[in-house]
């Protein structure tokens, strides 16, 4: 048990990373239930939709009549998702509107391999991409990047840290001030993650891994003891990386934000999650999406005799 309480900030992405690859539609009232109940029992950030292409990715093509219609709580921010500048107009459009996302994000891969199979372009170009994309929100979004299999490559195999730590300081100079770190794969170990984030500076780290492997919560405790407070999660596990695109092998999800929850505030980590909401809302993705999903204390409850 670590010896200090710290408050930690954790993002729910159920809504947009949970949602990409759902085979169904998700009627556009259910999204906005969703993202309200997030708020609601008190997740500071909620991925609330993408901007992303309806022909490619059907699932967000309600995107700007969602933001319009989310009864929005202070002191909250609602990303929307950006894979390009014309993605990045469509946000202005809808904030100059008046319901606009209060929070962007910007995708780079760690390696050429990834991108060209991710992304569909070069390194160089998607980095040319987020400049413009910078530039086009002028500074009306916080902006959000995201650094993509930073701890193993499905391709390349094994990835610099180095290159990573470039990565991020090429966000930083930008004026990009939050940077998630993502372990796509679930190719991250808990010594790789000390590692990592010991060496990132000047921005605010986002540890956002995936349960692969079965190591996603051990390494988000090594990102708490290097420092990190800021964290993403799925309630059930669900997202990650695309299910469509054929490659990383087995179970991809987000590691289980009711998981997640349970184990922060068992270590006397104060996570400013509402306890006796928690199930009942992990319980309503489920409904939400009809199948039972991955969170062990969905079926097993909390385990609040370890809780301080």
């Amino acid at each position: 048990m670590l010896s200090t309480m710290s408050q930690v900030t954790l993002c729910e992405c159920f809504a947009r990373d949970g949602l990409q690859h759902e085979p169904a539609f998700i009627p556009t009232e259910t999204k906005r239930a969703l993202v309200e109940r997030f708020a609601e029992i008190g997740f500071p950030r909620v991925e609330a939709t993408s901007y992303s292409n309806p022909k490619v990715v059907s699932q967000f093509a309600d995107a700007s009549e969602l933001l319009k219609k989310l009864k929005r709580k202070s002191n909250t921010y609602y990303k929307a998702t950006c894979a390009n500048p014309k993605a990045v107009q469509r946000a202005l459009a809808d904030l100059d509107a008046g319901f606009g996302a209060n929070e962007i994000s910007l995708l780079v891969s760690a390696t050429e391999s990834h991108t060209q199979k991710n992304l569909k372009r070069s390194r160089a170009e998607q980095w040319a991409n987020i400049e413009e994309m910078v530039k086009t929100a002028g500074g009306r979004f916080r902006l959000v990047g995201t650094v993509s299999v930073a701890f193993g490559c499905p391709f390349e195999g094994k990835v610099d840290p180095g290159s990573v730590v470039n990565d991020v300081a090429r966000f930083a100079s930008l004026g990009v001030d939050h940077v998630a770190i993502g372990d796509t794969t679930g190719m991250a170990t808990p010594l790789s993650v000390k590692n990592l984030f010991r060496n990132i500076k000047g921005v605010t780290p986002i540890a956002h891994f995936h349960d692969s492997r079965g190591t996603g919560l051990v390494n988000y405790v090594a990102a708490y003891e290097a420092g990190a407070r800021h964290f993403d999660s799925s309630f059930g596990g669900v997202g990650g990386h695309p299910a469509k695109v054929k490659y990383g092998g087995g179970f991809t999800g987000n590691v289980c934000t009711e998981d997640l929850v349970g184990l922060f505030e068992s270590m006397g980590i104060d996570t400013g999650i509402n306890l006796d909401q928690l199930l009942a809302t992990a319980e309503f993705c489920e409904r939400a999406l009809g199948r039972e999903l991955h969170g062990r204390v969905t079926r097993s409850g909390l385990n609040r005799s370890t809780f301080p």
